[in-house]
């Protein structure tokens, strides 16, 4: 089972020193490792950092660049968080 984080902690995470988490549909990603390589720049990933980058994802990128990088890059989901 993954590992599940709330959105104040993905939030908590939006720089490279502090792990650089993005969430793409639900999926928590680390992505401090691979912003020197990501193809785009690091630039967008550090903008994105922290946030719901579902939207820029899809934006540029098919279904098969997350199953390709999904396996090393994927650290656990978000959490349901109650409603009040």
């Amino acid at each position: 089972m993954s590992e599940q984080f709330s959105t104040k902690d993905v939030a908590s995470h939006n720089t490279v020193d502090n792990g650089l988490y993005i969430i793409i549909d639900g999926n928590v990603y680390g992505m401090a490792g691979f912003v020197d390589e990501h193809p785009g720049g690091a630039k967008i990933l550090k903008r994105v950092g922290g946030k719901d980058a579902s939207k820029q994802f899809w934006k540029y990128h098919n279904e098969n660049v997350l199953k390709k990088y999904s396996d090393r890059l994927k650290i656990g989901t978000v959490k349901e968080e109650a409603k009040l």
